[in-house]
């Protein structure tokens, strides 16, 4: 069989891929796939990318798109979703911070540079009016990490997705100000283009079995247990989660890219666009 690692989040947006390979579905194409989580997000995934530790990831479209821009070493395949990722701001919960407005010109905890966490936070500023080049941060690394500064009060927000944080909110270690739509779909599939160009089939197999089990899994009857139980959520919140949440099987169109380019310009987060053939692999 083909070994291929696969990094992910270990988040429940990445539940249809442990279904997968429980079922053995990747086996049975002749792919032994190892599913990497990685608890730091996209900018260590870039860097596995790069440094061929990771095959395939499954990142956040901005964090990827301005890695791929900078030279890195990968190219987008697909979507992974089509949906927004809603980013929920965090303070510690005995901080002073009452509202969003409170945070302007305060420190932001980040996983690390090039991160969703990092680049969620120029969208932020730049969505309340802020100046973007005034946003300062704290490195964390992870949401343990997050906790710790925002308690101690080294750092003052933190920027994750609202239903994986939501224990903290519960047990009273974060407050949620808000939320930060994403103004793009979310995730997105890239792979290490040595990888890529020598192995076209194997990950095209990798693919069609994730691409098929992502469009059948709302369907399943048990998919909001699945994922509350994995992920330690209440099965109400999971259920509103997964009315906002749709999987792609979709491939990348160049309008689109286009369009997020554009976007992501206007907030700062690249200063130059690449092109199709730079960036998407056809």
């Amino acid at each position: 069989m083909k070994k291929v690692t696969l990094a992910g989040v270990p988040e429940h947006f990445n539940t249809p891929i442990l279904l997968a390979l429980e079922d053995g579905a990747f086996a049975e194409k002749g792919i032994d796939l190892q599913f990497i989580t990685v608890k730091e997000g996209t900018g260590k995934m870039c860097q596995m990318l790069d440094a061929r530790e990771a095959d395939v990831s499954i990142l956040l479209t901005e964090g990827i798109c301005k890695h791929i821009i900078n030279g890195g070493k990968a190219k987008l395949v697909q979507w992974y979703t089509k949906t927004p990722l809603l980013w929920g701001i965090h303070v510690g919960y005995a901080s002073k911070f009452q509202k969003e407005t409170d945070l302007k010109g305060t420190v932001a905890a980040i996983s690390r540079k090039g991160s969703g966490s990092e680049l969620m936070s120029f969208v932020h500023a730049a969505n309340m009016g802020w100046n973007t080049e005034e946003v300062r941060f704290e490195i964390v690394h992870t949401i343990d990490g997050a906790v710790a500064a925002l308690t101690a009060g080294t750092s003052d927000y933190f920027m994750w997705e609202q239903f994986m944080t939501q224990p903290l909110v519960d047990q009273k270690i974060f407050r949620r100000l808000g939320v930060c739509a994403s103004p793009w779909p979310c995730f997105v599939i890239a792979a290490n283009t040595i990888f890529a160009s020598e192995n076209p089939t194997d990950l095209q197999t990798v693919l069609a079995v994730i691409n098929r089990y992502t469009s059948s899994f709302k369907n399943r009857a048990t998919a909001a247990a699945d994922i509350a139980e994995r992920f330690h959520l209440e099965p109400p919140q999971v259920h509103d989660w997964l009315q906002v949440t749709e999987w792609s099987q979709e491939q990348i169109t160049l309008e689109t890219l286009n369009k997020i380019q554009n976007q992501l310009v206007s907030f700062n987060i690249i200063d130059k666009k690449g092109t199709f053939e730079e960036m998407v692999i056809s």
